[in-house]
């Protein structure tokens, strides 16, 4: 991230007016939206980033892909940012936007890594216990799959990671090898 305090301060100011003008939950629709784009076309976030593409080509381009799509007070705010050639921060604006939505709603990300795909009711299981274990009660659940982890899981929430993976034990027995714990203990 270039500059998190920017980041950070433009997204607050794109909360507040969706709150002040009731439109909070349609500008997060839109941010929503803008992420994805971001994740799925890394060319985009080049362009955002180029210091070859001018701005009035780069608001072109995101008028074109953002056409009929995103709310009046979301499109409003980007042209700002072209203006004040910010636009290479959209991605972490956008980010930021989403964290402080979820503080202010009191929602949890929670991101799940797996080596296959989890089924539905396994989500849906995970979410129940989590929130009848915790005092959490709104969760906003990411699973992501990589086959490096063999089995298991690794679960991030609130700063913490729990890694139950496969991957991890065998790291650990790994460098119990390394040290030759297993030799000195006999002796």
């Amino acid at each position: 991230m270039n500059n998190p305090r920017l980041a950070g301060r433009y997204a607050k100011s794109l909360l507040d007016l969706s709150i002040e003008k009731n439109q909070l939950e349609s500008v997060y629709n839109d941010i929503q939206l803008f992420q994805s784009i971001c994740k799925q076309n890394p060319d985009f976030v080049a362009m955002l980033k180029s210091p070859v593409i001018n701005s009035d080509k780069k608001e072109k381009i995101i008028e074109a892909i953002t056409a009929n799509k995103i709310n009046t007070i979301t499109t409003a705010f980007i042209k700002l940012l072209v203006n004040k050639t910010r636009e290479y921060s959209l991605p972490e604006i956008a980010i930021a936007f989403i964290e402080q939505y979820n503080k202010l709603n009191n929602i949890h990300q929670i991101k799940i890594t797996t080596a296959i795909p989890m089924s539905e009711a396994l989500q849906n299981s995970i979410v129940n216990k989590i929130t009848n274990t915790t005092s959490i009660k709104k969760i906003s659940l990411q699973t992501v799959v990589k086959d490096e982890l063999i089995g298991g899981f690794t679960l991030e929430m609130d700063g913490t990671l729990i890694d139950a993976s496969i991957l991890k034990d065998l790291n650990d027995v790994k460098k119990q090898f390394k040290s030759n714990e297993y030799i000195h203990s006999i002796r």
